[in-house]
């Protein structure tokens, strides 16, 4: 059976590495409301939850 957490994790570490990479290399552009570097912040926290992801489909196989 497919396990689910593969493609995505994989989806999140994705989105969350282009996230990132948008918040730090245009920094400039920040949200209306904030002085918060949106981008990378929802970046790496989809990373992290994407690596958690492939984390525990590893844990799973072995």
């Amino acid at each position: 059976m497919l396990d689910l957490r593969i493609p995505t994790g994989l989806f999140f570490a994705a989105t969350g590495i282009i996230l990132s990479a948008m918040g730090v290399f245009a920094s400039s552009a920040r949200a209306a409301l904030s002085d918060a570097n949106v981008n990378l912040y929802s970046g790496l926290s989809m990373l992290l939850f994407g690596a958690f992801l492939l984390l525990l489909a590893y844990r799973k196989r072995s």
